[in-house]
């Protein structure tokens, strides 16, 4: 186990914010964690779990101990009737496995190409796009708990997931999805050390949203495969979305709001071009970078963090490259909350960041 003090954590996290952690140790695997957990001074400490540092707004130096999870390796575990079961280890970037997958003949995770971040940090969010989400294709994982160095198991249903939700998102005493009651929540109590995933053998193309749908219709075919979706929507989101080396930034930084039918179609009555989609349950999900471009806000900025230019649900870190320091937390989050204002103020709906406050 290999201690360090004064960390820089700017190449740690998507959005380039300079900032150190006090301390921190690297999570090869479980013995590295064991090994913190038993130590006299460190094992008593907070600790703060860190993946990719593709979906954290860091807003000063971390105190907390943190334990950067580098634990690799890929396999299948198994087939069953009906799948494949494959595991990757927590510290695998997630766009690498989802190309290996498709490299061994395991099709299922092309829709959530280009995804940044972490395997192990993909069931914390429930990471999703084009149609499918993490909880579509997950078969479980393995955990250590933090308090008790015990490592257990968890299935789809226990890992409680919602949209971009789940159980280590929340902490003791919430009522999470599918329960009538108060849980005891894994938030900052759990490092997730491997995923499992369960890839149909009989596998089938996810489609319908509009962009895929161009695609289908400039490529002229309606039956794409695994590579040529995965391919495609590769294109769209590099089309979108700012690359991270690039442009600092932790990808869609709200969750698109959901609504009831009424509240859509009041909102409809006022701006007819609202982008909307209607869900199973009855209710609409509304595309939260078409209210905050309806609120004028692309392009704009609070110091050195703006708002990107082609796509507005991305905030970005316009300062990365520059001789300075770039974007600070505290500038991403004032412009972060100034969105909200507006389009509360504008629709009386209160946008929910993604990303987690550091």
């Amino acid at each position: 186990m290999l201690v360090e003090n004064n960390v820089p954590l700017q190449a740690f996290n998507t959005f380039h914010i300079v900032a150190k952690a006090l301390t921190l140790v690297r999570i090869k695997g479980e013995s590295d964690l064991q090994a913190v957990l038993q130590h006299p001074e460190l094992g008593v400490q907070s600790k703060f779990v860190l993946g990719g540092g593709s979906n954290i707004v860091i807003t000063g130096d971390v105190k907390p101990l943190v334990l950067k999870v580098e634990v690799v390796g890929r396999r299948l575990v198994e087939e069953t009737e009906k799948a494949f079961i494959l595991e990757a280890g927590a510290g695998e970037n997630w766009h690498d496995f989802v190309t290996w997958t498709l490299d061994q003949g395991y099709p299922g995770l092309e829709n959530m190409a280009l995804i940044p971040g972490t395997v192990g940090a993909s069931p914390v969010q429930n990471v999703g796009a084009y149609g499918v989400e993490l909880q579509d294709r997950f078969e479980s994982l393995d955990a250590v708990d933090l308090a008790t160095g015990k490592v257990f198991t968890l299935n789809a249903a226990q890992c409680a997931f919602g949209y971009r939700d789940s159980i280590f998102k929340h902490g003791a005493g919430a009522v999470l999805t599918g329960s009538a009651s108060p849980t005891l929540g894994l938030k900052d109590r759990a490092l997730i050390l491997r995923v499992r995933f369960a890839l149909p053998k009989a596998w089938k193309p996810v489609l319908g949203y509009a962009d895929i749908e161009k695609k289908m219709a400039e490529h002229a075919c309606t039956q794409p495969s695994a590579k040529q979706l995965f391919d495609w929507v590769c294109d769209v989101r590099r089309a979108k979305l700012p690359d991270p080396d690039v442009i600092g930034n932790a990808g869609s930084f709200f969750k698109n709001p959901t609504v009831t039918a009424e509240q859509c179609a009041d909102i409809i009555a006022r701006d007819p071009k609202v982008v909307h989609y209607r869900l199973d349950d009855g209710s609409v999900k509304l595309a939260a970078g078409w209210l905050i471009d309806s609120c004028g806000w692309r392009g704009k900025s609070v110091g050195q963090a703006g708002v990107y230019e082609k796509q507005a649900l991305v905030l970005v870190n316009r300062g990365v490259g520059t001789d300075g320091q770039g974007a600070t937390g505290g500038e991403v989050m004032t412009l972060a909350k100034a969105i909200q204002t507006s389009v509360y103020e504008r629709f009386g709906i209160r946008l929910e960041p993604e990303p987690v406050v550091v």
